[in-house]
């Protein structure tokens, strides 16, 4: 009886406190969050302790007054007892009592079934009785708002004949969530005032290491308490005499059913993601939830918080849901077990739709055709870069992710594969479109005639002299700048083709913009006067010659072929001015 005496000072205790507060559900928040320490690190948060029960609404299959008798007049308040008077605040100087309607004949069952609005971690179901205690009753509960019930707990003088329990039964790792049925509380004293406290976790073998019982966990959750009774203690056991009754009172003597206080002791279950419970938009009553998690229980992680698998908080691990790792490029994640066991069950996100042309498992690598801008954080709107490969001298749009050099086609070069290599010339092939150009030696070509000994002699006075000014302009036959893109032999001489990008002057009507070629003899070409490159833009000043086996313009060691420089536009359009005027007429 110890137990139960203290058991009945923590009730009385609790209900007390609950007084005061017109929802006892919504704890006053001070700072700090207990959800959080003191350097803001998560941490295990529960409830309050709190009777579930109070001011709950009792739904009762058997109430005195409804419909009105004889012992049970409801217009009358001093004989009605609702349901109400069941959850309502108690004390010794004010103990209202619910009862049923008066029974007759043979026993018959009354439920009491209260809905607790959301799911409790359950500690304790109690009910003071104003009657003498039944001889037989059941706790029940649900987990799903009523649509299933499983039993909590029998008590009853006739375990096997009413219940088919034993009335002694040994709990154990194996049979936690088993109900089990006594007779210690079912004898007939006190005739009112009586106790029958139920705990959930008394004599359960895991109770000790709650956080580690998933069993347990589940066993102590309700949403709601059905207590049936099924059994009265009938007055005969009393030698046919009631306490209540007058003398002569025999078996037949009616009997009811009388609670003053019904209690559910526990906590709102938030499976320590949450310090309290409160009402939402709908004047449900969910957690307030913390560590990244949501729903009615903090029972599922919070959207983008899936790198780990939710779990329940615990003393030693506050298991908070962490947010996905998707360098800002990201906004919706998804959860992968494969992944987080090979992370050593560190990491499990996988980032969804990454934005910003970013790609990966956490958005962290350029997708293809981007490569990264590494003067730029990866978290970067702007940290990939578009290959902008060349659509002919690349090989493909993917460039490499870290430099964004582009494959190039064998000769191309450049970083987009927009120009030709050194050694190689540009054709006109989009397959090919730079070639090798033919290795030269130029005293090879050399044929009929034998380079001079002396170059140097044999080149001047034109070697080296570069500059351009009217005189030397008013002597030539034409003044043009070309491009340089192929060369071969041709006998003795060497037959460039060329495109001729400007014409400031020519004698010859046929040379216009455009392909043409450039002859150059292969002894003047030998001691590289003129010097020339494949690839390369000159401006050539030259003689013109009338030839048919070689059409286009000529050019030997007196004519001036110099690697082109865009300064020179302006002077030659100043010269082509002056000729226009006159100025090269001779006297």
């Amino acid at each position: 009886m110890e137990v139960l005496q203290l058991l009945r000072l923590l009730l009385t205790t609790t209900m007390l406190g609950l007084s005061q507060t017109v929802n006892p559900f919504v704890a006053q928040q001070t700072p700090p969050d207990p959800c959080y320490d003191e350097s803001g690190a998560p941490r295990r948060c529960i409830p309050e302790f709190v009777n579930a029960a109070f001011g709950k609404e009792v739904q009762a299959s058997s109430t005195c007054g409804k419909p009105p008798t004889r012992h049970c007049d409801a217009s009358d308040p001093r004989r009605a007892h609702p349901p109400a008077y069941l959850t309502d605040l108690n004390t010794a100087s004010n103990m209202t009592c619910w009862r049923s309607e008066t029974l007759h004949h043979s026993p018959q069952n009354v439920t009491l079934t209260l809905s607790l609005g959301k799911k409790f971690e359950v500690v304790y179901v109690s009910l003071q009785f104003c009657s003498p205690r039944p001889e037989s009753t059941a706790i029940l509960k649900s987990m799903d708002y009523g649509k299933t019930w499983v039993p909590y707990q029998y008590y009853s003088s006739q375990c096997r004949k009413i219940y088919g329990k034993p009335s002694k039964a040994t709990v154990t790792k194996q049979n936690e969530q088993e109900a089990l049925c006594t007779d210690g509380l079912t004898d007939l004293y006190p005739l009112t005032g009586g106790l029958i406290a139920f705990s959930t976790l008394d004599g359960r073998p895991s109770a000790q290491d709650f956080d580690s019982s998933p069993v347990l966990q589940d066993w102590v959750t309700a949403t709601d308490i059905r207590v049936v009774f099924s059994r009265p203690h009938l007055f005969r056991d009393l030698g046919g005499r009631d306490a209540g009754e007058e003398e002569g009172a025999t078996s037949s003597t009616p009997y009811y059913y009388s609670v003053g206080e019904l209690q559910v002791g526990g906590r709102c279950k938030c499976n320590g993601h949450a310090a309290r419970c409160v009402k939402d938009k709908e004047q449900k009553l969910v957690c307030d939830c913390k560590h990244n998690t949501e729903g009615p229980e903090c029972d599922r992680c919070k959207p983008f918080h899936y790198d780990r698998p939710w779990q329940r908080a615990t003393a030693r691990e506050a298991n908070e849901c962490l947010a996905c790792n998707c360098n800002l490029h990201a906004r919706r994640c998804r959860f992968n077990m494969e992944l987080y066991k090979l992370s050593g069950r560190k990491s499990g996100g996988v980032c969804l739709n990454c934005r910003h042309n970013t790609a990966g498992r956490h958005c962290h690598y350029c997708k293809e055709g981007f490569y990264r801008d590494l003067s730029k954080a990866i978290t970067d709107r702007k940290a990939c870069k578009a290959c902008d490969c060349h659509p002919v001298g690349a090989a493909g749009k993917t460039c490499n992710q870290t430099t964004g050099q582009c494959p190039c086609k064998d000769g191309v070069t450049g970083l987009t594969c927009n120009r030709c290599a050194k050694g190689y010339q540009q054709s006109r092939s989009p397959v090919a479109p730079c070639i090798k150009i033919p290795a030269i030696n130029p005293t090879s070509l050399v044929t009929s005639t034998e380079a001079p000994a002396d170059c140097d002699s044999y080149c001047k006075p034109a070697k080296g002299n570069y500059k351009i000014n009217m005189k030397k302009y008013c002597k030539k036959d034409y003044v043009v700048q070309v491009n340089i893109l192929e060369m071969e032999t041709v006998a003795n001489w060497a037959k460039f083709t060329i495109n001729i990008l400007s014409v400031y002057k020519c004698r010859d009507e046929r040379v216009k913009r455009g392909d043409n070629f450039l002859w150059i003899h292969l002894k003047d070409l030998s001691c590289k006067c003129p010097k020339i490159q494949i690839s390369k833009k000159y401006l050539v000043m030259g003689i013109s010659e009338n030839s048919t086996d070689r059409p286009g313009l000529m050019a030997d060691k007196n004519s001036l072929v110099i690697q082109w420089r865009d300064a020179w536009t302006r002077r030659l359009r100043k010269l082509q001015r002056r000729e226009k005027k006159g100025k090269c007429l001779k006297p």
